[in-house]
């Protein structure tokens, strides 16, 4: 009972962690290509506020300038994925935009920096009641208005006063705002007070980022153990990059296998289906193949992961209904006729198919095969009929004889009879 019970529960978690893969089974066989929203696992939407005692004293000038000395290019951790945009977060406070807001935030506009990736910091800027950090550069191009200008008499002159690549900002900001004024506070309070999104501890990646997870996980990946349930990222960082990669199909279903190891040594093979783990072997020379097929996250994934609601289908080539079944109906036959011409006979509901009608000529341009084409009378004489003679001279030819008309050939001595009428001497 208790194994149903576990099974049931690493196919529910299968369910749960697999959108992209069913959603792109869905959207193949309907022919549309699906926008997934980002997803971020609920423990980063949750926010613990931080606790630091402040001093009640405006920041003075000498403070000030050691505090932007000593934030300018310090590097740290994104403890949460940071979006290419701006976020805010009050001095142990909250952070602004938080819940769905905040994972609609990164869907919108991208994501700068990754759990356990490191940023640096390259601008900060101290106001009144804020102070402004820019990551890897910052969501927005530096100089955003010089890029536009140019100065000449020229009117062709279209240089810019600033130049620049023309790629786009892929960093991030942070506003650490204080409820009246900025208080006078050393660059560790700083960091104290940006822990919830930067770590500036002094640490691997792997490390930053086992940090940013619950206990039993950051145990699990710096033991280099992988559990059933864990995504790809969390197998790179506990066991790094694998010597091999293996990808085949079950019963239409496929999958990849990352191999750990080469014999003699454990050799450990990681099956995904999907980007999560669904089943773990580990040979070892001489032992049989320990399995381990059960969801080993607990309900880690239970109401994960948080989708943004700004999730939208686009058809395959913006394809309507119409278009589709104009491109699969059968193909006209040629046709001589200029586009939207008609003809009299497409009137004609008995006919469905309506053709050209044959086109009738004149008469004497008519040829035999043509339509409405009439053979000439040819009469020929019947035999034993007699043939008519020429009339004698000086009378008249019957009614409707033909009289040959004589002819003298060349050199003969032979003349045309005479007609009765003198000819002129």
């Amino acid at each position: 009972m208790q194994a149903s019970t576990v099974s049931g529960r690493f196919l529910t978690l299968a369910v749960c962690c697999g959108p992209l893969m069913l959603a792109g089974a869905i959207s193949a066989q309907a022919q549309v290509f699906t926008v997934e929203a980002e997803h971020v696992e609920k423990h980063y939407t949750d926010f613990t506020p931080t606790d630091i005692r402040l001093s009640r004293e405006p920041l003075t000038t000498l403070s000030r300038e050691q505090l932007v000395r000593f934030m300018q290019a310090e590097q740290g951790f994104a403890m949460r994925p940071l979006p290419v945009g701006n976020l805010t977060l009050i001095a142990n406070g909250h952070m602004e935009p938080t819940g769905d807001k905040y994972v609609n935030e990164l869907h919108a506009k991208g994501i700068s920096a990754r759990p356990g990736e490191r940023v640096v910091v390259t601008d900060i800027k101290i106001h009144e009641k804020t102070v402004v950090l820019d990551l890897n550069g910052g969501p927005e191009h530096k100089h955003k208005f010089l890029r536009h200008v140019s100065i000449g008499m020229d009117p062709t002159y279209t240089t810019p006063v600033v130049q620049d690549s023309g790629a786009p900002p892929t960093g991030s900001r942070i506003t650490l705002e204080f409820a009246a004024r900025v208080p006078d506070l050393t660059g560790e309070q700083m960091e104290q007070l940006l822990k919830p999104m930067i770590d500036f501890g002094v640490k691997s990646p792997a490390e930053a980022y086992a940090e940013t997870l619950p206990d039993f996980l950051r145990k699990a990946i710096e033991q280099h153990r992988v559990l059933v349930g864990m995504n790809k990222d969390m197998v790179v960082y506990a066991k790094g990059q694998p010597e091999r990669k293996d990808r085949e199909s079950k019963d239409g279903q496929p999958f990849e296998i990352w191999i750990y190891g080469e014999t003699p040594q454990p050799v450990e093979f990681v099956r995904f289906i999907g980007n999560y783990v669904a089943r773990i072997e580990l040979a070892k020379v001489g032992e049989p193949v320990q399995v381990r097929a059960s969801n080993e996250m607990g309900d880690y994934w239970g109401n994960q992961p948080v989708m943004a609601k700004n999730k939208h289908e686009v058809k395959m080539g913006d394809r309507t209904e119409a278009d589709v079944n104009q491109e699969n109906r059968p193909a006209a036959p040629p046709t001589l006729r200029n586009p939207g011409e008609k003809l009299p006979s497409d009137n004609d509901k008995n006919n469905p198919h309506p053709t050209m009608a044959p086109v009738n000529l004149p008469p004497d341009q008519r040829r035999p095969g043509d339509p409405g084409y009439t053979p000439p009378d040819q009469t020929q004489p019947t035999a034993g009929s007699s043939q008519q003679q020429p009339a004698a001279s000086g009378q008249p030819a019957a009614s409707g004889s033909q009289q040959p008309a004589a002819q003298t050939a060349p050199g003969s001595g032979s003349q045309p009879p005479s007609s009765g009428t003198p000819s002129p001497q």
